[in-house]
C-alpha cells in the first residue's frame, strides 16, 4: 500500500502497523484498526447544538477539556447518528463461483456491465467505507490495476451496483475525511460563532 494512503490513514485514526509489502490490498485493508469513526468534510456539525447544551458550563469555564470530551465522544463508538462514515473491511465477490456471494446480483447486474466502469480482471471487491448518506458503501476492486493506490467506487443499498461511480484514487478519496484536529477547527469555528468565545 502506498506510503502516503498509510500515513493519511494514521491522521485519522487508523492503526496500520500490520501493514506490509508483501500483502495483498485486502490483506492490508483488513490489517488495519479504527477505533473510531470518520467525519467527511462536508460533515454538517450533526448533534453539536444538543452537546453544547448538555456541556455549556465545561465550554464557558474549562474550554480545553470541553473540546477534548467532544473529540471523546465523536470518535468513540456509540449509537448515535452523526453523520459519520464506518471504516469496513469485507469482502464481496459476486462473480466468483462457489463464493458466498456467488449470484448475488443475478437479474440485477451483469460482469459485463460493471467493466464498463470499474478497471480489473476479476470483479471482485472489499468494501472500505460505509456511510448514512448517499451512496452508502465505497468499495475497491481487488484486481485494480493500482494495487498500491486503486480506484474506490461507490454505490448504494437502493440501487446495488446497478449504479456504480467512480470516486477517483484510494489517496484522493481519503483526503475527504477531517483529522480530529480539523473537526475541532469546524466544530470551534461553528460554536464561536454562534455563542462566542
Amino acid at each position: 500500500m502506498y506510503t502516503k494512503i498509510v500515513e493519511k490513514l494514521n491522521a485519522l485514526g487508523g492503526n496500520t502497523d500490520h501493514i506490509s509489502a508483501d500483502k495483498t490490498f485486502a490483506e492490508n485493508w483488513q490489517s488495519i484498526q479504527f477505533s473510531g469513526y470518520l467525519y467527511d468534510k462536508e460533515w454538517d456539525v450533526y448533534g453539536i447544538d444538543a452537546f453544547y447544551e448538555k456541556n455549556k458550563e465545561t465550554y464557558v469555564d474549562h474550554n480545553e477539556k470541553f473540546y477534548e470530551d467532544l473529540i471523546e465522544h465523536y470518535f468513540s463508538e456509540h449509537e448515535q447518528t452523526y453523520g459519520q462514515d464506518f471504516y469496513k473491511d469485507w469482502l464481496f465477490t459476486p462473480f466468483k463461483k462457489d463464493s458466498k456471494d456467488d449470484g448475488e446480483l443475478d437479474g440485477f447486474v451483469e460482469e459485463d456491465e460493471l467493466r464498463k466502469t470499474v478497471q480489473g480482471t476479476e470483479m471482485d471487491f472489499i468494501c472500505i467505507i460505509y456511510s448514512y448518506g448517499y451512496p452508502d458503501h465505497y468499495f475497491v476492486c481487488l484486481t485494480d490495476p493500482n494495487p498500491i493506490n486503486p480506484t474506490v467506487y461507490s454505490t448504494d443499498h437502493e440501487v446495488y451496483f446497478q449504479k456504480i461511480e467512480n470516486e477517483g484514487s484510494l489517496e484522493d478519496f481519503l483526503d475527504r475525511y477531517m483529522t480530529k484536529e480539523a473537526f475541532v477547527g469546524v466544530v470551534k469555528e461553528y460554536l464561536e460563532e454562534k455563542f462566542g468565545k
